[in-house]
């Protein structure tokens, strides 16, 4: 008897925007993988908030640019190829302005932070530190609640290097 295995369905950029918008739930579209997000953790929002709050004065006191904050979708790529993520906090400078559009960031922001989960650590360590690199975000943090370590991740000549 002949084995049957099943192919994975290979998600489109149009088919993550069809998505019914739920108050519950928020997806991210990653190598054609619809990915449930999980809803943070009283204890990943203080972090959120704070760490946001702080690079919020920052950025607003020397007019560098916008910061903002998950959910918010944004579009890394081209065609059948875009990917789609929501990251925790990101920033995206005045000189790049232009990407930020009505409904979505079309293009990597400057700045990037993910605060991990159980969940999402394994994804943001790995998949998202090469995605990113590989749209040119500058800067990736990994905020590691359990092991209370942030992770500083710069964009140079060979990729994303820990700094």
């Amino acid at each position: 008897m002949a084995k049957v295995t099943k192919s994975k369905i290979r998600f489109t950029y149009e088919d993550y925007k069809s998505l019914p918008e739920s108050e519950t739930k928020r997806y991210e579209l990653l190598g054609g993988e619809l990915m449930m997000v999980p809803s943070p953790s009283t204890y990943h929002q203080r972090i959120s908030r704070k760490l946001e709050f702080v690079l919020q004065a920052f950025v607003e006191e020397r007019g560098l640019g916008e910061v903002f904050h998950a959910p918010l979708d944004v579009v890394l790529g081209e065609g059948d190829e875009r990917e789609v993520v929501q990251p925790d906090i990101f920033f995206i400078s005045k000189e790049r302005r232009e990407i930020i559009a009505e409904e979505e960031v079309r293009g990597a922001p400057d700045l990037v932070i993910e605060i991990t989960s159980p969940a999402t650590a394994e994804r943001d360590r790995h998949y998202k530190k090469t995605l990113y690199a590989r749209h040119g975000v500058m800067e990736y943090r990994i905020v590691d609640p359990e092991a209370r370590t942030v992770e500083v991740f710069a964009l140079g000549e060979k990729g994303s290097q820990l700094v």
